[in-house]
């Protein structure tokens, strides 16, 4: 058995176990993931008999983290032949990308799972969850308001994509404490993965400028993600979207019925939420450098970091901030208040848990000193992550 790292060269030689694995994704989509995401991304394999029977890629992405820009990492395509399985290929592959990005000082890596109990004993939590939401053909666009005059619905095309960026970055980055980092080079990829699902992304105008967007994809019926608009403009993307699904009832489409489903939806037509992605710390003290305090508030504590399959977290950290700033400043110390596992940390850190709560969870000691002290810190709630791939 032999688990290496795959020259860039080598990672077309990886598709057959996508598509034995993953049999749903179709041709087009294959095509564009293999040469445009595995032209720059990572892939960990495990050999034996002479073939890859196991694999695991990680698609790399710039996070907006509070006020820095921080490299991350898309875990995808964890893959095991199924002869092969239940031979530990999958821990072997997580935990040798995990401390190389370690090393690379990659704050924290996230995934959509397939179920969070592949990903829960490796200390993968969930940390964002997706409205989802409907809308039908039979809806009016008058029930919340009247369309407004003069709107254009088009397809995004690959020369739209910089106005794109400079269009979420005005109006909806700063909604955001931790999301993707948006420019052109990331629209257009988005406009070539959805066009590889068989839709596009649409843009909602209004004259000449972009007031909302969304992509779609129409495979097997019509689903919407992250529709993205001004104020006053709820009523358009809807119009937006039962125009789309018009015209592929029309064209007697695959699978299309009288409805999108809408994911990220914000408003419309709310149906409920459901987790989405889960994260797992990788380098503890660059995730804490990047979180703040509110302004007027002193921090010091310290506490020790469980982490059993990154040896370099597991230390004691000392956190510090003074009342005349934000800034989280981290060390290593040897007096410790308390233990924190790092599936604890990461759950309190993004918010999915209280103080209180964590400090019921295994094996986490927290004196009543150090939960004041933790409870000083920025959580970070506001999260947009509903990357595909």
């Amino acid at each position: 058995m032999i688990l290496r790292k795959l020259e860039q060269s080598e990672h077309g030689n990886t598709r057959l176990l996508w598509e034995e694995v993953f049999a749903d994704d179709t041709k087009a989509f294959l095509d564009y993931y293999y040469y445009i995401k595995a032209r720059d991304n990572e892939i960990y394999v495990v050999e034996e008999d002479g073939q890859i029977c196991s694999m695991l890629q990680l698609n790399p992405y710039m996070l907006k983290v509070e006020a820095s820009e921080l490299p991350s990492a898309y875990i995808i395509a964890v893959a095991t032949k199924e002869e092969y399985r239940g031979r530990g290929y999958m821990g072997g592959l997580l935990r040798a990308s995990l401390n190389e990005m370690y090393a690379k000082k990659i704050p924290f890596t996230f995934l959509m799972p397939a179920a969070e109990a592949i990903y829960s004993p490796y200390d993968f939590r969930f940390i964002y969850e997706q409205d989802i939401g409907k809308i039908r053909m039979e809806d009016s666009c008058e029930e919340t308001q009247s369309c407004p005059q003069n709107c254009v619905f088009s397809d995004a095309a690959l020369w739209d994509a910089e106005e794109m960026a400079r269009f979420f970055n005005a109006y909806f980055s700063g909604q955001w404490q931790v999301c993707a980092v948006r420019d052109a080079a990331y629209y257009q990829t988005m406009v070539m993965e959805q066009q590889s699902e068989k839709g596009g992304v649409r843009l909602i105008r209004q004259d000449g400028g972009i007031k909302g967007m969304y992509a779609y994809a129409a495979e097997a019926g019509l689903e919407i993600r992250e529709p993205l608009y001004l104020p006053g403009y709820e009523a358009a993307c809807r119009c937006s979207v039962q125009e789309l699904l018009g015209n592929l009832l029309n064209r007697g489409a695959d699978g299309t019925d009288r409805e999108a489903v809408v994911y990220a939806c914000g408003n419309i037509g709310r149906t409920g939420r459901k987790p989405v992605i889960m994260a797992r710390i990788v380098r503890l003290e660059e995730l804490l450098k990047a979180m703040t305090v509110p302004e007027g508030t002193a921090l010091n504590c310290s506490f020790a970091v469980i982490d059993p399959l990154i040896r370099g977290n597991s230390r004691v950290w000392r956190i510090t901030s003074e009342a005349d700033e934000t800034k989280i400043h981290v060390r290593e110390t040897e007096d410790s208040e308390g233990v924190l596992p790092v599936d604890a940390l990461t759950e309190y850190l993004f918010g999915r848990k209280s103080i209180t709560e964590t400090a019921e969870a295994d094996g986490v000691m927290v004196t009543e000193r150090l939960a004041l002290e933790l409870e000083k810190i920025t959580k970070l709630t506001k999260i947009f992550l509903n990357e595909i791939v």
